[in-house]
């Protein structure tokens, strides 16, 4: 009797050890929308703005920030977030891409 569970033990083993592992599936890539978009560059802008409120292209990146705003409030979010994306660089700040 006890062999037979020893046996039967080997076997539930070895045929789990032979079933395809298991591999985990990539993450899917969440896709956002333009005005989530411009959210997320206006939050990174808002941040980046906070710390580089003395560089020499503030002034010029307020301008763009300004315009930005009003790009993506008009639906034109492409523009608008090209505009953050400047504004940004003009900080010294690299856009966040997702």
């Amino acid at each position: 009797m006890r062999k037979l569970l020893i046996i039967t033990a080997a076997f539930l083993c070895a045929s789990a050890a032979m079933a395809a592992p298991v591999t985990p599936k990539p993450a899917k890539r969440v896709m956002i929308t333009r005005i989530q978009r411009c959210e997320e560059m206006q939050r990174q802008f808002n941040h980046a703005i906070s710390e580089h409120a003395k560089a020499k292209r503030a002034a010029k990146a307020r301008a763009l920030q300004k315009k930005a705003k009003r790009y993506c409030a008009g639906k034109r979010q492409a523009q608008g977030i090209r505009a953050y994306a400047e504004a940004l660089r003009l900080l010294g700040v690299q856009p966040i891409d997702q």
